[in-house]
């Protein structure tokens, strides 16, 4: 079995963590590559032992078996980049914060890696959103894709944008806003929950459309079929605006067509038997702490 791991920053204890992500598979003679730069960063810390002669890569191929995506959502969004439509499963192992998508927890790691190579796992598929420019631009390079949300925001001002939104060539609403949000089900915890939008199991073919504190006063997210087609067009004071795909942000001029659709592939995220999206609701928003429960 060949594991890529990856992370993108060195948290408090970390080096604890990964003795024991490595360690545990290590035990099994699994084949151990790690993203290069997150070695470097490995090693600068003196601290970790068995790494420093690791086998690194800088792109990844269809010969790994599972991912290793160490550290919190915004890693695994990372870790995305890397993935892309090559279907290896991500498994997050969360040493951030909350983590909706990092969903082993750092207090379980040698369990539950010892289940995950002991094929005692499910996979949770998550649709993605891929865009296009009309005309075509070069800011928008092939990581035209998000697993969370595709976001236009205002840049370089306070005043709202205009983002005129159709939905399969018909004329939906013209938001004045500071921006707007197109998630998955998977985006529906990230920014588009901040925003006002509601909660989406990720097993939903949709997409939702959150305006980001919209001047329409009866603006609402919208909740759509996943085989639809989003057109936007923004206007405003400056001559230009941005967009972001996850983590990943563009500049585009006034009036560039942005097409937004569901991706052709999907990303495989590991999942523990035990483990559920109610569970994970339960915990990471507190649904379960009403006394009365």
């Amino acid at each position: 079995m060949k594991i890529g791991i990856y992370g993108q920053f060195y948290h408090e204890n970390s080096e604890t963590y990964i003795q024991l992500i490595l360690d545990a598979l290590q035990k099994k003679n699994v084949e151990i590559v790690i993203e290069e730069n997150f070695l470097n960063i490995i090693n600068q810390q003196e601290t970790t032992k068995n790494f420093f002669e690791a086998s690194t890569f800088t792109r990844l191929d269809g010969s790994y078996d599972l991912f290793f995506s160490i550290g919190g959502d915004g890693t695994i969004l990372k870790s995305v980049t890397y993935v892309r439509d090559l279907g290896i499963p991500i498994v997050g192992i969360n040493t951030g914060r909350l983590g909706f998508l990092a969903t082993i927890q750092k207090e379980k790691i040698t369990e539950s890696i010892n289940q995950i190579l002991d094929d005692e796992y499910v996979i949770s598929e998550r649709s993605l959103l891929t865009i296009s420019t009309e005309p075509s631009s070069g800011e928008i390079t092939s990581l035209n894709f998000a697993l969370n949300e595709v976001a236009v925001n205002r840049k370089n001002t306070t005043s709202m944008i205009k983002v005129e939104t159709k939905i399969n060539d018909k004329y939906l609403t013209s938001y004045w806003s500071d921006g707007l949000i197109v998630a998955t089900p998977t985006g529906s915890t990230g920014y588009s929950l901040s925003c006002g939008g509601p909660v989406i199991d990720p097993s939903t073919n949709s997409i939702v459309i959150t305006p980001i504190a919209p001047h329409n006063l009866n603006a609402r997210p919208f909740v759509i079929p996943d085989n639809s087609t989003i057109t936007l067009k923004v206007s405003g004071r400056e001559k230009s605006y941005l967009v972001s795909m996850d983590s990943r942000i563009a500049t585009l001029e006034n009036e560039t067509k942005l097409v937004i659709k569901k991706a052709p592939f999907t990303i495989k995220l590991v999942q523990l038997v035990n483990d559920s999206f109610l569970k994970t609701l339960r915990k990471k928003l507190l649904w379960g702490e009403d006394k009365r429960n």
